[in-house]
């Protein structure tokens, strides 16, 4: 028995098309592990969105290591996110030819360029993330380096914001002016590679820049952006009626009182019970948090499944492949081979089967 993602096929696909006839220039995001559908299937469909006449004509992925499985299933250029380092070999022609490099450092520039002078970059300039990029004097210092390898082609600016943060036009525009004055070669008309822009934000820059073509990296908004159209079901294995203080499970812990333990599909191994930290600073995430700490401390923790819709509680920490479930006396007792929705981060599971309905 399986944990399973079930997508609306027609209202996906709308939703996808809708995305990319509303963003020209749009470059899907294929990494990790697939949003919950694996790369190869956001390969297949990024390149039918293409062959269904939409401006979508770079795929990117995370890593140098997720090219192979989409490379053969997606065939215009492939932007790898993560910035090239001089320990990550540079693929070989014909790949070669389709790949688009990050470069966050100066340096990196300099090595890539000895190895392959033809390359393909994005510059990567330094955001208020702080994550990669370079600083604006190094955009300077890369302009006159580049102007020395006429071979070398650039494809733009690459610029990673900050989620949650209000509006980002104003560094953005500081930012990409930053790129101008820099001087820096490019291959016809200069492009911006961005992500976490607003449609609002989008339009607002390409209206400002007309000389320059906006790239919005898209995921999450395209492939996770309707959520009404996916459902993540998994099979109740079996049923077992409890009494108060009959001992069950791995650690031999005791029923709190009359009730059954289910146990259901979906473990460890998939990411359920495997929560990373949110991120959230208001008064009510943390109260949240401390809620959950303290149902934790003495035996019940809310797990992700639910009957009835109402969330139940985890009898104990999941297993690899499966999960107990106490379901209190009272409430209804799902039979054996029944299938219960279980809400999880699609970005951090894996499914058994993924299901899209024609």
């Amino acid at each position: 028995m399986t944990l399973t993602l079930t997508v609306d096929g027609p209202r996906w696909r709308a939703h996808l098309e809708s995305v990319a006839a509303a963003q020209p220039g749009i470059v899907p995001v294929a990494k990790g592990n697939g949003y919950g559908f694996t790369l190869g299937r956001l390969a297949r469909k990024a390149q039918w969105l293409a062959e269904r006449g939409h401006d979508v004509r770079t795929l990117a992925v995370g890593t140098y290591d997720e090219l192979p499985e989409v490379a053969q299933r997606w065939h215009g250029e492939l932007l790898v996110l993560a910035p090239w380092r001089p320990w990550v070999p540079v693929p070989a022609a014909p790949l070669g030819r389709r790949l688009v490099h990050t470069v966050s450092r100066l340096g990196d520039l300099r090595e890539l360029l000895q190895r392959d002078p033809a390359a393909r970059v994005v510059l990567e300039r330094m955001t208020s993330m702080r994550r990669h990029g370079m600083a604006a004097r190094e955009l300077w210092e890369a302009g006159e380096l580049l102007r020395k390898h006429p071979g070398a082609r650039v494809e733009g600016l690459a610029l990673h914001l900050p989620l949650g943060q209000g509006t980002h036009l104003r560094e953005v525009t500081r930012l990409v002016n930053d790129f101008v004055a820099a001087e820096i070669p490019t291959r016809g008309a200069p492009q911006v590679w961005v992500s976490h822009l607003t449609d609002a934000e989008l339009a607002t820059l390409r209206s400002q820049y007309g000389d320059f073509t906006l790239r919005p990296r898209i995921g999450t908004g395209l492939w996770l952006g309707d959520r009404g159209a996916l459902r993540v079901s998994a099979t109740v294995l079996d049923v077992h009626p409890v009494e108060r203080g009959d001992a069950f499970g791995y650690r031999g812990r005791t029923a709190p009182k009359a009730g059954h333990v289910l146990v259901v599909s979906g473990g460890t191994a998939h990411g359920i019970g495997l929560e990373a930290p949110t991120g959230e600073q208001s008064i009510k995430a943390r109260a949240a948090t401390l809620a959950r700490g303290g149902l934790d401390a003495v035996g019940f923790v809310r797990s992700p499944y639910a009957i009835d819709g109402k969330q139940r509680l985890f009898a104990e920490p999941p297993h690899m492949q499966a999960s107990m479930l106490f379901l209190p006396h009272g409430a209804r007792v799902p039979e054996v081979g029944e299938e219960v929705d279980v809400r999880v981060r699609y970005t951090a599971t894996a499914f058994d089967r993924v299901v899209v309905t024609a």
